[in-house]
């Protein structure tokens, strides 16, 4: 073969030169242009989030405002189902009316006294309302369940079994009655001296039954209008049906529960009033809800006897003041966790604090 001129191979290279020159200038363009895309494609991404954000907002507004334009409705008693589809009504203060019930409330739902809606222009009954309960009622739930036991409780062996036998065992085995046929306590109180453990061994109740338990002390249900008082009754009963099963402690029931005497103070009447109706929920009350009734003082020589005759008061536990090995119980209990030094006779002290209360030793503690 003839070889080639070299003007030939000059040209030949400065093409080969010109080609690499064109393909790392597109090699560079589209590197560009793909990273322009990945940046558009995520402003897309940010964009779309964003209006998904906006549309729900818009959506959340749009049915804020078809519920603000919605009519109000009326709020009824129920008195009784009628049939299946119709139920009568009280509605404050026009009167009682026969309304008809919306396709999605069910019939059985529907029971006497309780609240409902009513619609505003047909008058049907669309949703169930639950009880009105007063605020100053509803704090008395305790949420958080104490973190006192038993073992934190001295002396007092023969009244944790007495309460084990009357609140706790009917609230844990409820069936053991019922299999012997006996009714269930209704209720207990506690007396004794101040500082003797009442309110801690209700604590520690509440704590074992793992139930629901509400705290009242007697002062709080004496109102200055009346029926205040006999209003938050009812309504405490109420809410311990609702929560059931639960346990109500009345602690200072002395304040409402005195003996009643003639005398013409609006004040003493409301008191008697309010202990009235505590009777009559008392007594009104099924003993087999699951609600139980721990009620305690200082005073038992004034409580009415009314309020302490069987079937509202079942058992009555004394709490008297600590004996001596009873003392030294509670000095064991309450030096459980504390860095005592060598020497500390605690059964001697418990022998120089005759008279004490259990709250008088625990304090004894903190000046060891």
């Amino acid at each position: 073969m003839t070889p080639n001129p070299p003007e030939f191979m000059e040209v030949d290279q400065n093409s080969g030169s010109r080609g690499d020159g064109f393909k790392s200038y597109y090699s560079t363009k589209i590197e560009e242009l793909l990273l322009v895309v990945a940046e558009k494609s995520m402003n897309l991404r940010r964009l779309q989030a964003q209006r998904n954000e906006l549309n729900a907002k818009v959506r959340l507004l749009r049915e804020e405002l078809q519920l603000l334009q919605e009519q109000g409705s009326y709020v009824g008693e129920v008195v009784k189902p009628m049939d299946k589809k119709k139920v009568l009504v009280k509605v404050h203060p026009e009167g009682k009316f026969v309304v008809d019930i919306d396709k999605n409330i069910d019939i059985n739902d529907v029971t006497p006294n309780c609240r409902v809606a009513l619609r505003n222009e047909s008058y049907t009954l669309h949703k169930i309302l639950p009880n009105k309960v007063d605020p100053l009622v509803s704090l008395m739930m305790v949420e958080k369940v104490p973190d006192s036991t038993y073992e934190m409780v001295g002396g007092l062996d023969t009244q944790i079994k007495e309460i084990k036998e009357v609140i706790e065992l009917p609230v844990k085995h409820p069936e053991l009655f019922d299999a012997l046929g006996i009714a269930q306590p209704k209720g207990v109180l506690l007396y004794g001296p101040p500082g003797t453990g009442k309110t801690l061994l209700a604590r520690a109740v509440a704590h074992h039954t793992e139930c629901t338990f509400i705290r009242v002390s007697g002062s709080e249900l004496v109102q200055k209008f009346i029926g205040e008082g006999s209003r938050m009754v009812r309504e405490l009963f109420v809410m311990a049906r609702e929560h059931a099963p639960s346990i109500i402690f009345m602690d200072e029931i002395d304040s409402i529960g005195s003996s009643r005497i003639e005398s013409g103070s609006g004040g003493d009447s409301e008191v008697q009033r309010t202990m009235l109706e505590l009777l009559n929920q008392l007594d009104g009350f099924e003993a087999t809800k699951n609600i139980k009734v721990i009620m305690a003082t200082n005073r038992i020589d004034i409580l009415d006897t009314a309020l302490l005759r069987p079937g509202r008061i079942d058992r009555k536990i004394e709490f008297p003041p600590p004996n001596e090995e009873a003392r030294w119980d509670i000095l064991r209990i309450h030096s459980r966790k504390m860095n005592l030094t060598r020497g500390i006779n605690l059964k001697k002290i418990a022998e120089l604090m005759p008279g004490a209360s259990g709250a008088e030793v625990k304090v004894i503690m903190i000046f060891i």
